[in-house]
């Protein structure tokens, strides 16, 4: 979009509330792919008649097939892509969410699903950890990530643990265990709105001087009547209950995507466990007055901007949790909300400073490495309170994770 000096796109990056400028650096693969979405969006654009309802832009940008940011097969992952999840940055992760597993599925038998697994990082460590009784469901329609996921699992768990894995593109009609999801919520397409004259008013992209900005719909501008529609009843449903209004020119997000993948969730399990982990916050903090701005971030190489407009296809678009309408999708689904707590209060409660400790030996710079990893899993200012854990239930107990923390009446 800015690409007047070659292959440097200048960025916005947030500190807080202010921001800074900062140059980004493409190769030559990342020009042609930013060449490739830039002329697919502006075909959308024209096709829809000069405006996009931002959860369009935002699908298209993250999941156009062959160039969006999920599926246009670069890595994204680890320290070589753009962001890094718990089970990089920590095994110890992975294994206190495998011991959480076991106890689910002691209560009710059956696998593990893990939808979204990208790297296979946690897979791996599941399968190491739960040993041969673990049967795995990979939801992944990936075919390179599929074949990295393969590789994982077997240098980590081993080549024989590879036949306890099927990989699948579509939920089971039936399934019994624990349905795992890590960080996937947060990349679904949301809407984004602002609060104008006391309303909150849908928020698309246009083109302006061959630049893309923010546009407000309007009767000329809103040609999906149905999204519209679907736009206007998360609105209503959400804001309705909040117990102080909005300011004008607040701006904020809105999961319309949630409700719909809970339900999908829940209707294949006959007994066992759904357990979420994401950024995200409990309604009234979600849509705090102060939070002027809404949670939509970008991230590319590591570095967070505030832009979504920026890099589409070539940096990751995540939108916070809103994990009151998780619980309410839940309710309605006839799950129990059987946990909600932060990462940090989950994993220590499930022990992972003790599988710490034992792991201690000699100070060296592998124990260092470990240490610290632990520390940004746990610490307020990174990861610890950011991200948070539910889980969903039918017909079994939560985990004890959920044993230190219980937040869920602040949901």
């Amino acid at each position: 979009m800015q690409g007047s000096n070659g292959g440097a796109l200048p960025g916005s990056l947030a500190r807080g509330a202010s921001r800074e400028r900062s140059t980004l650096e493409l190769d030559a693969d990342q020009l042609a792919q930013r060449e490739a979405i830039e002329r697919h969006l502006a075909s959308r654009l024209d096709a829809a008649g000069g405006w996009l309802s931002f959860y369009d832009y935002m699908r298209e940008a993250l999941y156009a097939p062959g160039l969006g940011y999920y599926s246009a097969g670069a890595r994204k992952l680890g320290a070589a892509g753009d962001f890094v999840t718990a089970p990089e940055l920590s095994d110890l992760f992975s294994a206190t969410v495998a011991a959480q597993c076991a106890e689910v599925l002691q209560q009710c038998g059956g696998e593990v699903l893990e939808v979204g697994p990208g790297t296979g990082r946690l897979a791996a460590v599941l399968l190491r950890e739960l040993g041969a009784g673990l049967r795995l469901q990979l939801l992944e329609v990936s075919a390179d990530l599929r074949e990295r996921q393969r590789d994982t699992i077997g240098q980590i768990a081993g080549a024989a643990a590879l036949p306890r894995v099927r990989w699948i593109e579509r939920l089971p009609e039936r399934f019994t265990g624990v349905v795992f999801a890590n960080e996937l919520l947060d990349a679904f397409p949301v809407e984004r709105f602002r609060m104008q004259r006391g309303g909150a008013v849908r928020l698309g992209v246009a083109l302006q001087d061959g630049q893309r900005v923010w546009r407000p719909a309007s009767g000329s501008d809103a040609t999906d009547p149905a999204g519209a529609s679907r736009f206007a009843a998360e609105r209503d449903h959400t804001l309705a209950g909040l117990g102080e209004s909005l300011p004008d020119g607040y701006a904020s997000e809105l999961g319309i995507d949630i409700a719909p993948w809970i339900s999908a969730i829940a209707a294949p399990l006959v007994r066992g466990a759904v357990m979420l982990v994401d950024y995200g916050l409990p309604r009234a903090h979600y849509y705090h007055p102060q939070r002027i701005g809404g949670t939509l971030r970008c991230l590319y190489r590591h570095r967070a901007f505030d832009d979504p407009l920026l890099l589409p296809g070539l940096s990751d678009i995540t939108a916070w949790v809103d994990f009151t309408r998780v619980a309410e999708a839940a309710s309605a689904a006839q799950l129990e909300v059987a946990g909600f707590c932060t990462q940090a209060a989950f994993l220590l409660a499930g022990g992972i400073e003790a599988r710490l400790q034992r792991l201690a030996g000699t100070p060296d710079a592998a124990h260092v490495a470990r240490a610290h990893a632990v520390r940004r899993l746990l610490l307020p200012g990174e990861m610890g309170e950011a991200v948070k854990v539910m889980a969903l239930t039918r017909d079994v107990p939560a985990p004890s994770g959920f044993a230190l923390q219980d937040l869920r009446n602040r949901l």
